[in-house]
């Protein structure tokens, strides 16, 4: 190799740095006059998603010109965190459903109403250029948490012999989300015990009725399935990757049908723009008393063309996928799509014409 070449490529590995890795200056507003202050930055939007793995960070105690500069951050779209460590453990401390409870601020002063958006928060790094940008802090719960109102609908398939007809129902979407406890439209869940990635909940659902009885003459004289409230326990765990498994146990506290579920699902985060979503899979199992409820039929309900059925306990399966939409900072449209295969034990029912439900929730809210 001549020497010019060994020259031109010395200077290459020199150039490469700068050209990869640039320097940006940041102006903090809101921090208290000492602490620590954590600077984030990510250029991957799926990090961005729940504030993990970030491509760079750097800790400063608190200067009292509120400027300080990150080094090395990379060329192309990147995304600023700033968060207070305001108990010196070296983490953002979050909520038992996520959410910062340390002050945070995002570059472009974004303040996302829930999973945050790479595309709102991010801006582009020029290779050879300085930047400054400026950072105001917030809480993101405030003083009373995040209150959310909307117009939201449930509803499922109908799986029975003869009937083509849905089961629909519009509710009030009405959201909550605190230190605690998290409310979204059918849904709650309270935060008993946990840590940033363990959490042990009670929670609560409104289930939606599986039939009425004159949605089919097969179902004639076996009397409506009316909805009911499920309640029990169940813990999450948020694992890398966005990897989520979720477990609960709920029961049937109306006492319709007098028995439980227990389901375990797992589930995959994604962003893409301003969409947050993720597949999902499960399994359910479904006591006695709740198979029956929705796909038996008691022996006081028998005829020759519907012979007396008990269905017995039983698991079936759940595939799905949820998604959300920031339209606006506040204004957000919430998804969720599954269809659960039912089983042999099911489907062989003689009131059942289909071997799976489609059913899901979607609702647009405002929140505040």
């Amino acid at each position: 190799m001549k020497i010019s070449q060994i020259w031109l490529f010395v200077l290459l590995l020199i150039a490469l740095p700068s050209a990869f890795a640039e320097q940006v200056n940041v102006r903090v507003a809101g921090v208290p006059p000492e602490g620590v202050l954590v600077l984030q930055v990510y250029d991957n939007p799926n990090s961005f998603g729940d504030f993990r793995n970030p491509v760079l960070e750097t800790r400063f105690p608190i200067r009292p010109d509120g400027v300080y500069r990150l080094n090395g951050v990379p060329v192309g779209s990147v995304a600023v965190l700033a968060y207070l460590d305001a108990n010196g453990n070296g983490a953002l401390d979050r909520t038992f459903i996520g959410i910062p409870k340390e002050p945070i601020g995002l570059s472009n002063d974004y303040r996302p109403k829930g999973p945050p958006s790479f595309q709102r928060a991010s801006f582009g790094v020029s290779a050879g250029q300085v930047q400054t940008m400026d950072i105001a802090m917030y809480e993101v719960l405030g003083d009373a948490g995040q209150w959310g109102v909307g117009i939201g609908v449930i509803g499922r398939s109908s799986p029975y012999e003869g009937s083509d007809s849905s089961v629909t129902q519009v509710i009030p979407a009405i959201t909550y989300f605190g230190e605690r406890l998290q409310w979204v439209g059918p849904s709650l869940r309270y935060g008993l015990w946990g840590s940033d990635q363990f959490r042990f909940a009670v929670n609560a659902t409104y289930r939606v009725g599986a039939y009425e009885e004159s949605d089919s003459p097969i179902l004639a004289g076996l009397g409506d399935r009316d909805g009911t409230l499920m309640a029990g326990v169940g813990f999450v765990y948020d694992g890398p990757e966005r990897i989520d498994v979720d477990f609960r146990y709920q029961h049937d506290m109306l006492d319709r049908f007098g028995g439980g579920t227990a389901e375990l699902r797992v589930s995959k985060g994604f962003q893409t723009g301003n969409v947050s979503w993720g597949p999902s899979i499960g399994a359910s199992w479904l006591s006695s008393g709740m198979a029956n409820y929705d796909f038996g039929v008691p022996t006081w309900a028998a005829t020759p063309l519907r012979p007396a059925y008990d269905v017995g306990s039983t698991i079936t399966m759940e595939a799905g996928i949820g998604g959300m939409l920031e339209i606006t900072e506040h204004w957000r449209l919430v998804l969720d799509l599954n269809a659960e295969y039912l089983g042999d034990d099911i489907s062989d029912s003689p009131i059942v014409d289909e071997d799976y439900v489609l059913k899901g929730f979607a609702a647009i809210t405002y929140t505040f």
